[in-house]
């Protein structure tokens, strides 16, 4: 099923514009596939690079880039498609989607193994950014709209919440207050996505209710006078009715 797509979050219409700006001058050798594999680079080496951040805190400054590079490709590829009209829906929709489980695991695990977050909750957050994710596709099937986002916030909101974070880590500097700062706000961005996905599932389950509301139960079978049964044959073929004798 087509589904439509709606683009609700907070730059929305600008990133829409300014993606189809940058799509018309890519030159002809320049592919969606190949923005794919940009895109997933990106993500693989911002990974790396918040890992790295255990050396330096110069390293956030290399995964910001590439969080700009990983939004490059990752948002461009499929509006290039649909500017050359060279689109693919379903090929284009399977490989995005997987790319995107990947990328976030990358970028994940990376947050985890820097110096900053915990890693129980970075991998935390990356259960639950698949799982808003995996809502928004099963909500592409059941209702035939496809949000990118949840209200306001999109993925590149996110990104850029991860770049603020980057540069007010790298400036402040060494401290003992850094991690368990960072960490607290962390665990409580991960908390309200749990709720945000809750209150939206439960709301897509009463809409769906409402659509497709339960059968009636059965009408009960009605009452039976006399029901012959294995043992009334039995008796009946034991015990043959009396028979009259005439005088």
């Amino acid at each position: 099923m087509a589904a439509r797509r709606e683009l609700t979050f907070l730059l929305a219409e600008p990133e829409r514009r300014l993606l189809r700006a940058i799509a018309a001058q890519l030159p002809p050798w320049m592919t969606s596939d190949g923005l794919t594999v940009l895109g997933m680079v990106g993500a693989l080496g911002t990974g790396v690079a918040y890992a790295l951040s255990t050396l330096s805190a110069a390293w956030l400054w290399a995964a910001s880039a590439l969080l700009v590079v990983n939004w490059f490709g990752d948002s461009l590829d499929g509006t290039l498609a649909r500017v050359r009209r060279a689109e693919r829906p379903r090929y284009g929709y399977y490989l995005d989607h997987v790319v995107d489980a990947f990328s976030t695991a990358a970028i994940g695990a990376g947050i985890g193994l820097s110096p900053y977050v915990d890693l129980g909750v970075a991998l935390a957050g990356v259960l639950a950014y698949l799982i808003l994710s995996i809502n928004i596709y099963l909500e592409s099937q059941a209702f035939g709209v496809f949000r990118l986002g949840y209200s306001r916030i999109g993925p590149t909101e996110a990104r850029i919440v991860l770049v603020a974070a980057n540069i007010a880590l790298a400036l402040s500097g060494p401290g003992a207050a850094v991690a368990p700062v960072a960490t607290g706000a962390a665990a409580a961005l991960v908390v309200g996505m749990f709720v945000m996905v809750a209150v939206r599932i439960g709301r897509n389950l009463s809409q769906l209710a409402r659509l497709e509301p339960p059968p009636p139960p059965p009408p009960p079978p009605p009452p039976s006078v006399y029901r012959r049964t294995a043992f009334t044959a039995a008796s009946a073929s034991t015990y043959p009715a009396p028979t009259s004798h005439s005088p």
